[in-house]
């Protein structure tokens, strides 16, 4: 449990920090700098104050890179209030590892993240699994909650496979009397 405490909060500080944890000057936070989008084409409704980028979406912020099929911003008195990233929705940063899901939904004033559906937390060999992932950057608290079963049913199981900071190889190797 602990390990898994330390996997979901050093997935969350990288993606608040943008990395360089280890950096004696740490870079500028993520939420500073631009936010650049591509994507096959541009969609906008202007009465529903929505934008809409479909098809081979790439969003970066700093060293942070998200993919989905499609991703909507919504905006409130001219600015964007809620990004909404649908379809094999992917989160990449080398300080904190990948994050896959169905649906990614970032509301930027509270600056929470949930993302849902077949959520999955990947960092070297380690690998957490749920169903829905709740962060809010601005405390850098996260819950990993279970997939729902059917009504009446408990609620499924959040799952971890976490591995050894050594190969096995190498502790046996370094261990006295290995190799006698």
């Amino acid at each position: 449990m602990k390990r898994a405490a330390i996997f979901i909060a050093a997935f969350v500080m990288g993606a608040v920090s943008g990395g360089g944890l280890e950096a004696a000057t740490p870079p500028k936070p993520s939420a500073e700098q631009p936010i650049n989008v591509s994507s096959d084409r541009f969609v906008a409704d202007l009465n529903g104050k929505t934008g809409t980028f479909v098809g081979n979406v790439v969003v970066t912020q700093g060293d942070i890179k998200m993919r989905a099929n499609q991703v909507r911003i919504t905006s409130v008195n001219g600015k964007a209030d809620k990004v909404t990233a649908t379809g094999n929705v992917v989160v990449d940063s080398p300080a904190s590892g990948t994050a896959t899901g169905d649906v990614g939904v970032y509301s930027v004033g509270p600056r929470t993240v949930l993302m849902s559906g077949n959520v999955v937390l990947k960092r070297a060999k380690d690998v957490m699994r749920g169903a829905q992932l709740t962060v809010n950057l601005a405390t850098g608290q996260a819950a990993l909650a279970g997939p729902r079963g059917t009504p009446g049913a408990p609620q499924g199981r959040v799952q971890g496979v976490f591995s050894p900071t050594q190969d096995q190889s190498q502790t046996q190797s370094q261990s006295p009397g290995a190799g006698r």
